[in-house]
Parts: structure tokens; C-alpha cells; sequence
């Protein structure tokens, strides 16, 4: 029998150890780390930049008739052009004939207008109660790869084709949201870090002027902290090629904070560091000035993440349909109870001390949502997840269409896409996936709406 040339041992056997020292290197000093990470930015920037414009800036591509009419103003293609044959004044859009392109913010135009002169028995423009603060969603897990980041940006972008008015907050410090949202961010002065640090130094005033009163030893305020004092968050916010979405961005820096913020807890145990990011937006009327803020946060259970949760009224929590995937959520959600509960206990020892009330944390709604769906592979385990986590489950799950990685590769979100760049059932099925989406958690966001609408007007009804 002729010899297949194979050896009949895996090929993880035999390996000559002085071979083997002949592919080495020299030892890795830091350095090393220093280059690798100079030529990481560079291909970073190439790749980052695929999707911008040829003068370098990013540009959200325009909308066509057939995308317009189907998924964003819910009107027939021929009553569409009649409306805008009967009023030049509006957005005529691009092109010739029957094939014209619309930016979002003609389309923004032209939903105010059908919203005031459009059929009665139809909603064109998404419910917003009046009087009521903006809704923080947080994204999150413990878990990396289960895409928070992917997740976090088409619920932006969804809530933005909606009409919606949003603010995302990148907390990662490695910036893909900020890279997604094509943010520039020359360093952590541009990120939250500052919000974090003035809430820190707003304490230790107000701390210094018990202990000067008392004649003790006031805390340090370094550089740092009083900088921080004279920034907002509108000194960080930027605009995005989103007409309707701004951003507070991330780099690497940002991950200071995670060293920082304990040392500035050491000198001062009262400061309620989980309180930061909530008082920024709070304090600053951010709330009132936006009608969505998203928070995109870290791979871990670190300050930030804390800071994101707290500050959160609706949590989504993507996990794909892996065991592994499912126990690490469940653990994350251990880490959840016992670090909030852990907080709980702290804070209300001393307030039943004081005689003040009792805080409590408190989230309108979670939402695991099965990300990276594959039907034909995980549905036995999707179903599963569901049993066990019942009502935090969201009941879509989002299916991986070749279209999400396609658009990924162009560091953009599926509605970025040129839907001409796809078979049109393609363009579909791969927009579906984050509309079904974007649906479950809008579903969730105006029952939140309402319920706090109904709560206020029985309070003022009260008074």
C-alpha cells in the first residue's frame, strides 16, 4: 500500500524543543508592548475610516422612497409623492423621478409634517409624554464578545430612524461605540472621567466646610478635582453624522477612573461614588434635553459599569445562547444583587441612624436578550435561557445575518448600509433582526412612560 506521507500521531506529537527555540523571538521586554500597540492604532484608524467619506469625516448615507415609505414614515410610495408635489416648501429629496433619496433629517421634516397633516387614525411620530425626563437604558454584562456594544448602537440608531432625540455615553475604554459613532476623543477630559471627578470634588467642598466648622484637617483638592470643576457635560457632548444623536465618547484613558475612583472613596467613605454619572445628568438638566441616553459599558463589574447601573432605569443585558454565556449571566446577576444590596445595607445603617429614610435601588425593567442567534443550532438552549430567567427574558431573539457582519467590517450598523449593496431579502432579514428588536425594548420604554405619566398626574391630583 502506498505510504500517504501522514504520520499516525497527532501533530501536537514530536515537536523537536530546538526547533521549536528556532521559531522564538528574542525575550518580549514593555517596549515591545509599546509597538505592537503603535501599529493596533494605526490599523485601527485605517480600519475605523473604511466607512467615512473621502475628506475623512463620517456621513450618515441618505434614505431611499422605498426605505422611507416602508420603514419610517409608514406611507404609501404614490401618497408620499403626491404630498410632496402639493408642497414644494417640504424636503424633495435626491435624484430623478420616482427613485429620490432622503437624508434623515428631511425625513425628520417630512414625519412633523404628516404627524400634523396626515391621516387622523395614524401615529407617525413615536409617543413621548410631556414634562418627563429622558430614559436611561444601560447595556450590559460582565461578559465580553455577547454584543453589548452592537446592541447598544442599533438601539441607538433605531430610537434615532424613530424620531428620538438621543445621547449614547461610551464608558468602554476601549472606544468601539466611540469608533462606531465616529467620535473624536483625544483623551480622558473628553470622556466621563471629569463628570466623576466633579462629583468627587463637589463632595469634598462641601465635606471641607463641616470640617473647618469642627476645626479639623479639611480633604485634598488636587488639580485634578478642581479642574473637573468647571466641566459639564456639555463641554463633552459631540455630534455625531446622526442628526439626532450626540455622544460623550471613550478611549483608553477612561479606564483611570477604575484606578482613581477607590483612592478618592479612601479619603472620603460618605461620598456615594455610584451616585456620579446620575447626578451629572441630573444636575446638568441632560435629562431634559434629550429623550433617550444609552449607556454602552465595560466588560466588568468595575466603578463605571456601577455607575451605568445605577444610574439606569431600563437594563438590557445581551447574552448569547451558550452555557457559558448563560452561567456567566447568572453570575452577573449574583454580582448584581450583591454589590446593590452590599450598598443598601451600608447606606441605610447609617440612615436609620440619622433618622432619615431608607434608600432603595430600583429599575423599571430588565431585559436578557439573546444576541447572535443561530435558530437552527440554539434553539433548545435559547429555550432553556427563557425557562430559567423568565420574565427578564426579551422574547426576540436576534438572530447573526451575513448582512450584521458585513456591516461591521465597515465599522458601521446595518442602517448605515447601503441596502443596494445586498440582495433585497437580505436587506430585509438583516434589518428585521435589530427592528425586532428595537420593538421589544420600545414596547418596554413606553410602558415606563406611561406608568410614570399616571403615577404623576394621581400625585398632582393629590396636591
Amino acid at each position: 500500500m502506498a505510504s500517504t506521507g501522514k504520520s499516525d500521531t497527532p501533530a501536537y506529537f514530536n515537536i523537536d524543543p530546538a526547533k521549536a527555540a528556532e521559531t522564538l523571538s528574542d525575550p518580549i521586554d514593555t517596549a515591545r508592548f509599546a509597538k505592537a500597540a503603535a501599529f493596533a492604532a494605526r490599523g485601527r484608524d485605517d480600519l475605523a475610516k473604511r466607512g467615512y467619506a473621502p475628506d475623512g469625516r463620517k456621513r450618515l448615507r441618505k434614505f431611499s422612497t422605498w426605505e422611507v415609505c416602508r420603514y419610517l414614515l409608514n406611507v404609501a410610495p404614490a401618497h408620499l409623492r403626491r404630498v410632496l408635489k402639493g408642497h414644494p416648501d417640504l424636503p424633495q429629496g435626491t435624484g430623478e423621478g420616482n427613485s429620490r433619496w432622503f437624508t434623515l433629517d428631511d425625513v425628520l421634516v417630512l414625519r412633523d409634517h404628516f404627524a400634523t397633516e396626515g391621516a387622523a387614525n395614524r401615529e407617525y411620530k413615536s409617543w413621548r409624554p410631556e414634562g418627563l425626563p429622558a430614559k436611561v437604558i444601560s447595556v450590559a454584562n460582565f461578559k465580553g464578545g455577547v454584543g453589548k456594544t452592537s446592541t447598544a448602537a442599533h438601539l441607538a440608531m433605531s430610537a434615532a430612524l424613530d424620531g428620538y432625540k438621543v445621547l449614547v455615553i461610551d464608558l468602554d475604554s476601549q472606544g468601539s461605540m466611540t469608533s462606531i459613532m465616529g467620535g473624536d476623543v483625544p483623551d480622558e477630559w473628553s470622556t466621563a472621567f471629569p463628570l466623576l471627578a466633579k462629583d468627587y470634588a463637589r463632595h469634598v467642598q462641601a465635606e471641607n466646610e463641616v470640617r473647618r466648622a469642627a476645626g479639623h484637617n479639611e480633604l485634598p483638592l488636587d488639580e485634578t478635582l478642581t479642574e473637573s470643576l468647571g466641566v459639564s457635560p456639555r463641554n463633552l457632548i459631540q455630534p455625531t453624522h446622526w442628526p439626532n444623536i450626540d455622544l460623550i465618547g471613550a478611549q483608553l484613558n477612561l479606564y483611570w477612573a477604575e484606578f482613581q475612583v477607590p483612592v478618592w472613596r479612601m479619603q472620603a467613605r460618605n461620598w456615594p461614588l455610584w451616585d456620579a454619572l446620575t447626578n451629572a445628568l441630573e444636575d446638568e438638566k441632560i435629562l431634559d434635553e434629550y429623550d433617550i441616553i444609552l449607556l454602552d459599558t465595560p466588560p466588568a463589574l468595575g466603578y463605571l459599569t456601577i455607575n451605568a447601573l445605577a444610574a439606569a432605569d431600563i437594563l438590557v443585558v445581551p447574552l448569547g445562547a451558550s452555557f457559558l454565556e448563560f452561567d456567566s449571566t447568572g453570575r452577573f446577576f449574583d454580582m448584581l444583587y450583591s454589590t446593590f444590596a452590599s450598598i443598601e445595607d451600608g447606606e441605610n445603617s447609617v440612615r436609620r441612624r440619622d433618622g432619615l429614610p431608607e434608600m432603595k435601588f430600583e429599575w423599571d425593567a430588565v431585559r436578557a436578550l439573546i444576541t447572535r442567534f443561530d435558530a437552527g443550532q440554539q434553539t433548545d438552549l435559547a429555550n432553556v435561557i427563557q425557562a430559567y430567567f423568565g420574565d427578564f427574558m426579551a422574547t426576540y431573539r436576534q438572530e447573526m445575518t451575513a448582512m450584521v457582519g458585513q456591516a461591521g467590517e465597515q465599522v458601521n450598523g446595518i442602517y448605515e448600509a447601503d441596502y443596494r449593496a445586498f440582495n433585497r431579502d437580505t436587506y430585509v432579514r438583516g434589518r428585521e433582526t435589530f427592528d425586532q428588536t428595537w420593538a421589544e425594548i420600545k414596547t418596554v420604554l413606553l410602558g415606563t412612560w406611561w406608568r410614570d405619566q399616571q403615577m404623576a398626574q394621581a400625585t398632582q391630583e393629590e396636591v
